[in-house]
């Protein structure tokens, strides 16, 4: 399984823009072949900070997902919001046991 993690920092007269993007297209997301999970967090301390946090199967999937229409079509509405250059790391779970 692979976890990626992303860093979107908005402008903050686009919060309620982004949110309202996330809400109509999450579960498209979450529906997409290889993905099992995706939630969205927001920085305590800064309102403009979020961060998508998704599974999945492997890196395939996730890039046919990044090639998919519904990517391209959901990115063109969400990077017209940003107040800083998005983040993103894929990564591996580790399950250690003391």
């Amino acid at each position: 399984m692979l976890v990626r993690i992303v860093k979107l920092t908005f402008k903050k007269e686009n919060i309620a823009s982004f949110e309202r993007i996330f809400a109509e297209t999450q579960q498209k997301i979450q529906d997409f072949k290889g993905c099992s999970l995706l939630e969205l967090y927001q920085d305590i301390n800064d309102p403009a900070i979020f961060f998508t946090y998704s599974h999945w199967e492997d890196t395939k999937y996730l890039d046919d997902y990044r090639q998919s229409d519904l990517f391209k079509e959901t990115w063109s509405k969400t990077k017209i919001l940003f107040d800083a250059k998005p983040e993103a790391w894929s990564i591996s779970k580790k399950n250690m046991v003391n």
